[in-house]
């Protein structure tokens, strides 16, 4: 499993609660473009319409090799493959509870591009300031047991 893009915000912006894995329907030269590492989940999230789910504001450049694709949107919404069941629970937290669908990674998985999202809370700045200074107290422990040895 070769991760290709990260979400680096999400574990600081928001509080994860669970995690889904789902496949993403794409185009050819979508997916040669995500497998040489193309692409951007920075401030994605994923949205419901109808019966289904879709990524937002991904961008996806043109595969470089492609040639011209007429009316190509690289910031196009994508949507998720999921079992029926799965989106209705989805829609169901995220409707009642307030919460939030956001990307964590897109990785290849046995040749399949998949997106890993998850069902996640905002945090306020007192938690933001909460969690930066548990990093830090942290990385001064593990300081103080290296300088011991």
């Amino acid at each position: 499993m070769k991760v290709l893009a990260f979400n680096r915000r999400a574990k600081f912006d928001y509080k994860i609660l669970e995690k889904f894995e789902a496949g993403l329907k794409l185009k050819g030269y979508e997916v040669k473009s995500i497998k040489t590492g193309h692409i951007s989940i920075k401030g994605a999230f994923v949205v419901s319409h109808k019966d289904e789910l879709y990524l937002t504001n991904a961008t996806i450049p043109l595969y470089q090799h492609a040639g011209k694709v007429p009316s190509y949107d690289p910031a196009a919404s994508r949507k998720l493959l999921l079992h029926k069941k799965e989106i209705k629970y989805l829609k169901g937290k995220s409707a009642t509870e307030g919460l939030t669908l956001i990307p964590l990674s897109v990785y290849n998985k046995k040749g399949k591009i998949k997106v890993r999202f998850a069902l996640a809370k905002g945090k306020k700045t007192i938690d933001k300031r909460q969690t930066i200074q548990k990093r830090e107290d942290d990385i001064k422990m593990e300081r103080a047991m290296k300088q011991q040895l």
